[in-house]
């Protein structure tokens, strides 16, 4: 186990976005730092594809545009209310997203965690892999310590451990810092890699070199769950993928594949995928609590980051960046106190914390705390009605067939006032304009 022997200054959990930033923060500060990873390597958990934010991961590595595994940079949004047969969208395309230095990204998880832990192998920490924290270690004054694993030998120790194990936080549960994740708090979300020859990627998307395209759907295709659908377009694939709250699924009794087939032969779908050949399929586990299911951050000797701390901005689809900033604001913060000689208490630790207020990170999901339980609370209007409403509003407006403008308002209100009434229409509106600020 390479000298674990030895006290560390810190001790990383997980080798996602935020644990690799979190490690090579440290690292490249001089920090003595030991990283744990379950899986065969860093990425080996994700064989999908993804968002990358770059102004979260040039803060951390400002050359990464030169050597990370990135797909294409995104010119164009989409997105999408649907119903069972057609889709009302809104889409912003810009040529000035072909700038020297893009701002996002579509990548794949496997290969993008692969190269960003070589980078934090590079900076100088040790990174070991196929390796299990099984439990925090404490002193008498339930300070953590360090960590012990499935491997055997006696406990690791350093003088503070960074919780970057993911949504479901096992960790800190078995060591008393944190409640079990709320099964409406949590969304499963299921994907699926089409690949085709970037020549017919191109060609469906109005795209050339490497520009990328993300549609991002919500509405009936979720079978009147809270949940969303995506698409993103890779060099020689195309990221497909739709997720609901787990407790949803478990009310609903419907199968997230189920979910996925259907997304993918919806006719607004299935002609962007059709003749793809399908080779890698995974579940991943996404935080969608927001705001109000934040645990706690930090304790004496320890502190959480990334997706173990719902840092994720579910109104706006936002992840990595989120993960990538709470891992460098939380190294920032231990790198600070090792300078200074400082202990690695509950009470110093709060400066992560208050580096998090003073960040988007906080100052968005604050902006946006009443949006999850608005969603759930009303899943059916939301998920179900609205979108429908919106398909016949269209449906109603764009056919022309003799029937003057002002009956076909008057039809689209009357059935708007139908299906809600105007108190609930009025209700829904004040609602999340409550939410939505």
């Amino acid at each position: 186990m390479a000298n674990v022997e030895d006290k560390f200054d810190a001790i990383v959990v997980g080798a996602g976005p935020s644990g690799n930033a979190a490690a090579y923060t440290m690292a490249r500060e001089g920090l003595n730092v030991l990283q744990i990873e379950r899986g065969e390597y860093a990425g080996s958990k994700n064989v999908q594809g993804a968002i990358l934010y770059a102004d979260a991961l040039e803060k951390i590595i400002p050359e990464f545009r030169d050597e990370a595994p990135l797909e294409r940079h995104v010119i164009e949004q989409r997105m999408w209310t649907m119903d069972d047969t057609s889709h009302t969208g809104m889409h912003y395309r810009s040529s000035d997203f072909n700038e020297a230095k893009p701002n996002r990204y579509t990548i794949l998880r496997a290969q993008f965690d692969k190269w960003f832990s070589s980078k934090v192998k590079e900076a100088g920490a040790l990174v070991l892999c196929e390796t299990t924290v099984t439990e925090l270690v404490k002193d008498l004054t339930g300070t953590v310590i360090g960590v012990r694993t499935d491997r055997q030998g006696n406990p690791i120790y350093a003088d503070v451990v960074v919780l970057a194990e993911g949504v479901n936080g096992l960790v800190g549960q078995r060591s008393g810092l944190r409640e079990e994740v709320a099964a409406d708090s949590v969304a499963l979300a299921v994907k699926e890699m089409h690949f085709l020859p970037r020549e017919t990627i191109e060609a469906r998307f109005n795209l050339k070199g490497n520009e990328g395209v993300v549609i991002e759907a919500m509405g009936t295709i979720t079978k009147g769950m809270t949940g969303t659908g995506f698409l993103y377009t890779n060099e020689e694939s195309i990221s497909v993928g739709i997720g609901c709250i787990v407790s949803d699924f478990a009310q609903s009794q419907v199968s997230p594949s189920e979910l996925l087939e259907a997304f993918k032969a919806h006719p607004s779908i299935a002609p962007l995928i059709e003749g793809a050949e399908v080779k890698e399929y995974a579940a991943h586990l996404i935080p969608e609590g927001g705001y109000k299911a934040i645990p706690q951050l930090t304790g004496e000797g320890w502190i959480v980051v990334g997706d173990a701390g719902q840092f994720v901005n579910a109104v706006h689809r936002e992840g990595s960046n989120l993960a990538m900033t709470t891992g460098r604001l939380a190294a920032e913060t231990v790198v600070r106190l090792h300078r200074l000689g400082e202990e690695m208490s509950a009470r110093n630790l709060k400066d992560y914390e208050t580096r998090l207020e003073a960040s988007f990170v906080m100052k968005d999901l604050k902006k946006y705390k009443g949006i999850p339980a608005l969603l759930h609370r009303n899943k059916g209007t939301f998920f179900g009605a609205y979108p429908r409403l919106i398909s016949q509003a269209m449906q109603t407006w764009f056919r022309v067939d003799g029937v003057d403008k002002k009956s076909k308002e008057q039809a689209i209100l009357r059935n708007f006032r139908q299906t809600r009434t105007l108190r609930g229409l009025i209700g829904d509106a004040w609602s999340v304009a409550r939410a939505w600020r």
